[in-house]
């Protein structure tokens, strides 16, 4: 007897809404053509895009599931938790994210101003902003870009190997959410909580341990396993934490732009096999 298929699921990408190139219908049909079966838009900080991609995901036959990825502070740096089956409409959720997008804009200002002052370019902010579909969501993301069209990187990926990122020029350090904030929202609006792409993240090991620990402690269900940033190395190590610590394991390209992201929609290798699958927490 032949083993059924892997569910192709794709729990992480991001629209237009936040710092993606697509509309979330655009999404929804690249998601499609590309296999995927079950998938997620996780807009960062926002949830104004699930109704349109659930609508597009809906007409196409594609089961859908609405989310947001969560900026968090933990150590010094900026970890992203992803809210899976949330309730779009939830109030405390819902405010909980306009409060991060409001400190959003004074930290773009700054670092427009140190890109200025080291590149002798005018109007930063303003060649930023014309790559946000959503203003009150400029992010690093859009300074790449726009550093890209004015020739200063060739790729996007350059622009983060020699700016806007801890301890180079336009890098600004801010204070997001608190892990316990955010997982309080996520709890409140009946969502499922993931640690997005932890390979990413500069912690010794001892950190990465307490962030485990702490997110665990605090209600967080899941991690990204199988991910567009993780290597193969990668995949098994975080698949063996999530065996550790109970974790259920979660599948998302982090699918930004044709143009730009490493992987496409639904085409990650599927998850390891000995692990349980967060859409088994999805209804």
């Amino acid at each position: 007897m032949s083993r059924p298929s892997p569910l192709n699921a794709d729990l992480h990408c991001h629209s237009i809404v936040s710092d993606g190139t697509l509309a979330p219908a655009e999404l929804a049909e690249r998601a499609h053509a590309q296999g995927v079966d079950l998938w997620a838009l996780t807009d960062h900080d926002e949830l104004s895009g699930l109704t349109e991609a659930g609508l597009a995901a809906h007409a196409l036959g594609m089961r859908f599931v609405p989310g947001v990825e969560i900026s968090v502070s933990f150590a010094s740096q900026t970890v992203h938790i992803v809210a899976l089956g949330v309730e779009p409409d939830n109030t405390e959720l819902l405010q909980g994210l306009q409060h991060i997008r409001m400190g959003r804009d004074q930290r773009a200002k700054d670092m427009a101003h140190d890109l200025e002052r080291h590149l002798g370019l005018p109007d930063v902010y303003a060649g930023a902003l014309r790559y946000a579909g959503n203003p009150a969501l400029l992010s690093r993301t859009h300074f790449a870009r726009y550093l890209v069209e004015q020739g200063v990187c060739r790729q996007t990926h350059e622009v983060f190997t020699r700016f806007l990122t801890p301890g180079k020029p336009g890098y600004v350090d801010h204070a997001w959410a608190r892990m316990e904030e955010a997982l309080g929202w996520i709890a409140a609006a009946k969502g499922v909580a993931v640690i997005a792409h932890p390979g990413r993240y500069r912690f010794s090991a001892t950190e990465e341990w307490a962030l485990l620990e702490q997110f665990k402690s605090l209600g967080g269900q899941a991690i990204e396993v199988v991910t567009g940033s993780h290597t193969n190395s990668q995949h098994r190590k975080y698949a063996n934490l999530a065996l550790e610590f109970g974790f259920y394991a979660s599948r998302g390209s982090d699918f930004h732009s044709p143009g730009e992201s490493v992987c496409d929609l639904g085409r990650l290798p599927p998850l390891p096999a000995d692990l349980a699958p967060v859409w088994d927490l999805l209804h």
